[in-house]
């Protein structure tokens, strides 16, 4: 008996998904657990494991498609059950099994990507044809007009990795083999003025052809998503912001205390527990920055469930750290640093990403002195943290140097007064700088 493979819901506020790439082929076999299909949604990308063990039968959904939550998308059954046909990958695919010994036609029309290699190469055998990668090393192969059959995938099952992309473009850079050459440019010596030395390019980084005054590329399935979220989130919430200063002298004395305790429990003591720590002291005495609004109706929430912003390769995601407020600092670093590794390494799943309360972000990790994030609906209120910096005070008429945060509080004035967010400010200010005893 078949087994229905569903989108799944990746946060609460997500009502559909989008199958960026089927990791199995009809009829291939699949266990249980095993990554299936790769989806993006505006609050994550991830791999979706398979909830059965068996064939898979029918792909229902091709890659590139998004459907609502819940949506059928593929069918698992037992090897003696019929493979029925189903909607085609959005990848191209080579004819199934021409004969050896027939020439591929020279495929007219649908403009090809240009050549990558410096010498005519021949078609990529079928052990490379359905090599397997990742959608950000489809991405980078297709702003450099790299062909991912012929990188060298030394990922599990020959899958090509990221690593294996880019010293790809490194080597094709420095052995005078154009990565993405003009159309009608011939492969030849490397006369176009060379790269300079620098890092690889990544997903984010643009190479420009000579002459070319421009590249246009469309935005991924999660940048859409992203930017349908933050238009959505100005257009409902009446955006105000408040900056505080912070003296963090206290939390740096506090965390070298600690560091050799928390390196004992395998965890890297940084200073984003201490903020979240101190949230939660400011949520608990003004719980409305801990709310949500439903029409008129103000839902505040019991549990305190922090989502910490994280950086990935080609957008953020959100995890969240459920009931923190029942943590200590220990658990709570432990907990910030298990989601921001498996946010950064695909291995999220639905419950990860939902039911946050409160979001915080850290701008200062790449040097931002402040920043004025955008709420994360259906939240009111989002905390950024600037970067710590050693800067002259004056502390009892005295000029001292302290190390000095600028912490910045987003939140929705339909429901909470400036009045308010200085206040819960004042507490988290009050937690770093003075905290209370646990």
């Amino acid at each position: 008996m078949s087994v229905d493979v569903i989108m799944p819901q990746m946060g609460e506020s997500i009502a559909e998904g989008t199958i960026v790439k089927w990791l199995k082929n009809i009829g291939e076999n699949i266990d249980r657990d095993e990554p299936l299909f790769e989806i993006s949604t505006d609050k994550v990308d991830a791999e979706i494991p398979s909830p059965a063990a068996g064939v898979l039968l029918e792909i229902l959904v091709p890659e590139g498609k998004t459907v609502d939550i819940n949506t059928v998308v593929a069918r698992i059954g037992q090897a003696g059950e019929a493979t029925r046909a189903s909607a085609p990958k959005a990848a191209p695919a080579p004819a199934p099994s021409p004969p050896p010994s027939a020439p591929k036609p020279a495929a007219p029309a649908p403009a090809p990507r240009p050549a990558v290699t410096a010498t005519p190469a021949p078609a990529p055998s079928a052990a490379r044809s359905g090599v397997r990668s990742s959608p950000v090393v489809q991405k980078i192969a297709a702003e450099h007009g790299v062909d991912v059959s012929l990188v060298e995938g030394t990922g599990e099952g020959g899958r090509v990795t990221k690593k294996d992309i880019m010293s790809y473009l490194e080597s094709a850079s420095t052995a005078a083999v154009p990565v993405a050459p003009p159309a009608a440019e011939a492969p030849a010596a490397p006369e176009p003025a060379p790269r300079p030395a620098a890092p690889a390019p990544t997903a984010r980084t643009q190479v420009f052809a000579a002459g070319q005054d421009e590249v246009r590329e469309p935005m991924s399935v999660m940048r859409r998503k992203i930017a349908e979220h933050m238009v959505m989130s100005k257009n409902i919430s009446a955006h105000v912001y408040t900056i505080f200063e912070v003296d963090m002298n206290e939390v740096v004395k506090r965390r070298d205390a600690l560091k050799r305790e928390f390196d004992a429990e395998g965890v890297k003591l940084t200073f984003l527990p201490f903020f979240i720590e101190a949230c939660i002291r400011g949520i608990k005495e003004f719980p409305i920055v801990n709310s949500s609004v439903d029409g008129d109706t103000i839902v505040y929430k019991k549990s305190v469930n922090v989502g910490i912003a994280v950086a990935i390769e080609n957008g953020l995601i959100v995890p969240v750290i459920k009931q923190a407020d029942q943590m200590n600092l220990l658990g709570l670093a432990k907990s910030a640093a298990d989601l921001g590794e498996r946010a950064r390494t695909k291995r999220l799943i639905p419950d990860d990403v939902h039911g946050g309360t409160f979001t915080i972000t850290n701008v200062g990790v790449f040097g931002g002195v402040v920043g004025l994030p955008i709420i994360n609906q259906p939240q009111v209120a989002i905390l950024g943290i600037g970067t710590i910096v050693k800067r002259p005070v004056v502390i009892d008429d005295a000029i001292a140097i302290r190390p000095i945060v600028y912490i910045s509080l987003s939140y929705d004035h339909r429901i909470i007064d400036g009045a308010d967010a200085a206040r819960f400010l004042t507490v988290v200010k009050r937690e770093l700088e003075k905290p209370t005893p646990a």
